[in-house]
């Protein structure tokens, strides 16, 4: 609540401010021209080959999405995904992404459903990440999109946000055991290019989960990894992992680029660890909306580990 009674507040003032005080109050309001929202999205078309399974062509994801600006430093913004649930069923639509925002200065008031602050891999787009996909541990222990609102702090040295959300995931419009999803990251920028960062969300006594984060770019190079661990009652040692990227823009279109991960969740067992090596090069087209990722990656799982080897080809369109 409190990041929503701070918007209110800072709204009311600006709003006061904008009446001269010597001017009474129109019994009506005007309405203020908004500009038109913004179009856009991307597409996502991939074809996998898997040993002993084959070629297999897939609609990755689509996306469309609007956004905008209005009076009083707010803006907005609408995202929706075009997905099939199950094979061979009609594709459905379902959202994504619908908030408000309020900035001011350093200070931002998001309100909706979006992102929750956790790792710097989940929030950032899959469309700007070096890999096709996000590493395990990121995908299975990082908080995912929630209803909530958040309040956060940006300063060249450093960022904080901390947002309340329901805790039970996207499109959910109720909290059904009235436990909220605490979660806060802070990150600092000591260099230029260089960024360090934790996280952690709480979400009563179900779960407790915290991370670190580093990243750092120079002409070219990006070295960027994230060790991730949760905590759940009863389960002990705390589920964990980790991911360590490499790679460098050799040509303004052409990245190669190396990922190393490991995901432990050791109180159900061995069987349940899941490693992986990717490697590959992006191939980024004139314009940057055209984006053609090639991949290698050998997927481990087990003790002792099984190796799953597959070949990406991804065409992404961003518009």
């Amino acid at each position: 609540m409190l990041p929503v009674l701070a918007l209110a507040a800072a709204l009311a003032a600006d709003t006061a401010a904008a009446v001269p005080a010597a001017t009474a109050a129109p019994a009506t309001i005007a309405a203020v021209a908004a500009a038109p929202p913004r179009l856009s999205g991307y597409v996502q078309v991939r074809s996998v080959y898997q040993t002993h399974a084959g070629i297999t062509n897939s609609l990755n994801r689509a996306r469309l999405g609007a956004d905008g600006a209005l009076p009083q430093h707010v803006s907005y913004r609408v995202l929706v995904e075009y997905e099939s649930a199950v094979s061979g069923a009609a594709a459905t639509v379902a959202l994504r992404d619908a908030y408000m925002k309020w900035t001011h200065g350093p200070l931002a008031v998001t309100a909706g459903q979006f992102k929750t602050p956790f790792s710097r891999d989940y929030v950032t787009s899959l469309t700007v990440i070096e890999t096709a996909d996000r590493p395990s541990v990121v995908d299975s222990l990082a908080p995912k999109r929630d209803i909530g609102a958040m309040l956060q702090y940006d300063h060249p040295w450093a960022s904080a946000y901390v947002g309340l959300f329901n805790g039970e995931g996207q499109n959910v419009g109720t909290n059904r055991d009235s436990v909220n999803l605490l979660v806060s990251r802070v990150l600092a920028h000591p260099l230029p290019g260089v960024d360090l960062g934790a996280s952690g969300a709480w979400n009563g006594r179900r779960t407790q989960r915290y991370g670190l984060e580093a990243s750092a770019e120079w002409r070219g190079a990006t070295l960027r990894g994230e060790w991730i661990g949760q905590r759940r009652p009863g389960a002990k040692p705390d589920d964990q992992g980790w991911f360590a990227l490499a790679a460098y823009r050799v040509l303004p279109w052409l990245q190669p680029k190396l990922q190393q991960e490991d995901f432990l969740r050791p109180a159900l067992g061995a069987r349940r660890r899941m490693g992986a090596t990717t490697a590959g090069v992006n191939l980024d087209l004139p314009g940057g909306r055209n984006r053609i990722i090639l991949e290698y990656v050998g997927r481990r799982t087990g003790s002792p580990f099984v190796t799953r080897d597959q070949a990406l080809a991804q065409w992404q369109v961003r518009f």
